[in-house]
């Protein structure tokens, strides 16, 4: 046997190796080939799962909410919305001022509703002359803070800022019912209270201007 055959017999693989080294460099390249991103149409709907599994994220931070850290009346509250007190407005509806008849259980009962506790906000991000955001107010539970006063009859339907039908109709029920400032058999709407002590403020000498 020359050297050259003895080379070929003992360094290089017979055939039936060389089909397993073959074999085995296959399965290495499926494997490497598997571990890549998903390419094409697969890849599009890889990245948007993703997307929407950030947005779920997102969604559950954002229901968290603000916590209620004042109450000022029934309809307006102190929140704190990104480590700063945001004054807060309820939209659609006037509590009875707090020297009016009910309003200071209006207030009370906005504090037993929802003081210390996280609310969220639904709004247009709208700011009245005070600079107090107009909003409808959340529990966590789903329970409309807004609604509750009106259907508990601490509340009027604003109907200068609002034709919402939910809430007239609410309020006509809560009328039905007689609960709350419906039980008195002529209760003064806040903004008339409110005109009424504009009145009184004004200097008797020029009462006769008004």
């Amino acid at each position: 046997m020359s050297i050259l055959d003895s080379f070929i017999k003992n360094h290089l693989p017979s055939a039936k190796n060389f089909q397993m080294i073959e074999l085995l460099f296959f399965f290495l390249t499926i494997s490497t080939v598997g571990c890549n991103h998903p390419v094409g149409g697969n890849y599009e709907r890889y990245k948007n799962h993703e997307a929407s599994l950030n947005t779920q994220s997102s969604d559950e931070e954002n229901q968290t909410g603000y916590k209620v850290i004042g109450i000022k009346d029934g309809d307006t509250f102190v929140l704190l919305i990104d480590g700063k007190e945001q004054t807060v407005r309820l939209a659609h509806i006037d509590c009875p001022e707090k020297k009016q008849p009910f309003g200071n259980k209006a207030k009370q009962f906005a504090s037993d509703l929802c003081f210390g506790k996280n609310v969220t906000l639904v709004n247009d991000n709208k700011y009245d002359r005070n600079k107090r955001l107009i909003s409808e107010m959340f529990l966590l539970d789903g329970t409309n803070v807004n609604n509750e006063l009106v259907k508990n009859g601490l509340a009027w339907h604003f109907k200068k800022y609002s034709d919402s039908k939910e809430y007239a109709q609410l309020e006509i029920e809560a009328q039905k019912n007689k609960v709350g400032l419906w039980s008195e058999s002529s209760p003064i709407a806040p903004w008339n209270w409110r005109k009424g002590k504009q009145k009184l403020a004004i200097p008797f000498w020029r009462k006769n201007e008004a």
